[in-house]
């Protein structure tokens, strides 16, 4: 059974549904009026389900394109190291830069990811998440696109994972970790 180890839901289909219908269209009225292409940035792999129904909400050009960053391995609590195993393959220089993650928790990963982005001089960078996790936040990141605040528990499904497991559950749930 996939969802095994799942204790309970915490968003529903049609939450997901509904948070990313609203963030697609919060996205296009960022952007509306400006020029160009956007280039998406996932942050692999939970952020590929995430992403791929957001782009589909937003209404203007954009590239799409990816960063492997790995910070758990297969564990439930982030390791605060940062790997990158595969950079990008567009170049961001003088172009508007929309970063996706499906999870910001401690905000190492995203400091790092972002101070990367800055050095390679965007005209414009900006933070979608669909879940944040305040209460586990050791660094400072300004989010501009925020789905869901959820309280601290450790979550799988819709790109979530543990261990590689979980991806696959259409909706958020809560991992009984032992």
């Amino acid at each position: 059974m996939p969802d095994s180890g799942i204790t309970r839901i915490l968003i529903t289909e049609d939450e997901i549904k509904a948070t990313v219908e609203r963030l697609g269209a919060e996205i296009t009225a960022c952007y509306m009026g400006i020029a160009g292409e956007r280039v998406v940035i996932g942050l692999l792999r939970g952020s590929f389900v995430f992403m791929a129904d957001l782009i589909r909400q937003i209404k203007l050009p954009l590239v799409v394109d990816f960063m492997a960053v790995s910070t758990y391995g297969d564990g439930t609590v982030s390791s605060g190291d940062v790997k990158v195993a595969m950079d990008l393959d567009e170049s961001i220089e003088n172009r508007d830069v929309l970063l996706v993650e499906d999870i910001v928790d401690t905000g190492n990963t995203f400091n790092k990811i972002i101070r990367m982005m800055h050095n390679r001089n965007p005209r414009s960078l900006r933070i979608c998440t669909f879940l944040d996790k305040p209460s586990r936040r050791i660094a400072h990141v300004d989010i501009d696109f925020c789905g869901i605040t959820i309280p601290d528990e450790f979550v799988c499904g819709y790109g979530l994972d543990f261990a590689q497991r979980y991806r696959n559950l259409p909706y958020v749930g809560v991992l009984q970790v032992e």
